[in-house]
């Protein structure tokens, strides 16, 4: 009778011990997924545009690129910026960002520049549905603030009309 509970009690604890190592394995792998999306990401581009105006503003590592109406201008971007950069375009699901809706309608009628945020990761574009300038989804508020913070990029790269 001891041996059969000795061998009983043997098996169920080898069992629970593999148990608990494939679930920690588990949890390991999904860890490491998180921490490589934080740094697939390679480019992340905002266009605002009207019919006369045409602004893309690009963040890369390192620089931060601004055309408006083909005019190109390039500026230093620091390594903590596009961390904070990153940091927020993380905390956004991918695979959801064109399905987020717009709480305005301004672009429509020309009334806002008509806006959408590329995220590059991996070699794939993910784009988000069209949101008025200054008025993003909920979603992709954070990121959005975030972009137009950065050297008050946008504010300088303000269209200037000719008379």
């Amino acid at each position: 009778m001891k041996k059969q509970l000795l061998l009983i009690f043997s098996f169920f604890s080898l069992f629970n011990i593999s148990c608990t190592s494939q679930q920690k394995k588990e949890s390991d792998k999904d860890k490491s997924t998180i921490n490589s999306k934080i740094y697939k990401i390679e480019k992340i581009e905002l266009t605002e545009q009207t019919r006369g105006t045409n602004r893309k503003i690009t963040f890369v590592p390192g620089s931060v690129t601004t055309s408006l109406n083909d005019n190109i201008t390039t500026a230093e971007l620091s390594a903590a910026n596009w961390e904070n950069i990153i940091k927020e375009a993380t905390l956004i699901d991918l695979d959801k960002i064109s399905s987020y809706e717009s709480p305005t309608t301004g672009r429509f009628s020309d009334k806002a520049l008509a806006s959408t945020i590329i995220i590059t990761s991996g070699g794939k574009e993910y784009t988000s549905a069209g949101f008025d300038a200054g008025i993003p989804p909920k979603e992709l508020e954070a990121l959005y603030q975030s972009l137009r913070g950065k050297n008050n990029i946008i504010q300088k790269a303000k269209p200037k009309f000719s008379r």
